[in-house]
């Protein structure tokens, strides 16, 4: 059974999920990547979230909103980067590239939240690592694969 999400971080999420996918689209990652991380906030004494309930309620909200806010991997890890970093857990974003085996020469992205070198609330554990690292954020973030 998975917790329930405050109300107070469900307001957050569906904010953060509205306003940072269309940013995507209008801002250099980089820069908007400065933003959403900034540094780990401290946590006010009772803000507590359960880090995997967060995740489901941002899935269901971005699997709910229609076109520039419709889930993919880049708008959930960026949506959760910037709300797991507020509530204090030291997450990295991490993007990479594969060679698709399904078309000649094309490629496939994702984006992916990291804690302590690991994957972390990855829906699918195994598919970062078929993928080569091309950017990592905070921007030379220490942890290593």
């Amino acid at each position: 059974m998975t917790a329930v999400v405050p109300l107070r971080w469900r307001v957050r999420a569906a904010f953060a999920a509205v306003v940072i996918p269309p940013l995507l689209r209008l801002v250099s990652f980089g820069k908007l990547a400065s933003w959403l991380g900034g540094p780990v906030s401290v946590p006010a004494v009772g803000d507590g979230v359960h880090d995997a309930s967060l995740a489901g309620w941002v899935d269901s909200l971005l699997r709910r909103l229609p076109g520039p806010w419709r889930h993919t991997c880049l708008k959930r890890a960026a949506v959760l980067y910037h709300l797991l970093r507020k509530a204090g857990r030291p997450v990295e974003l991490w993007i990479g590239v594969r060679r698709d085996g399904d078309r000649a020469g094309a490629i496939a992205a994702h984006a992916w939240l990291v804690r302590d070198g690991v994957p972390y609330l990855e829906p699918e554990p195994s598919v970062p690592p078929t993928h080569t690292v091309i950017a990592r954020f905070p921007e030379g973030a220490a942890s290593a694969r």
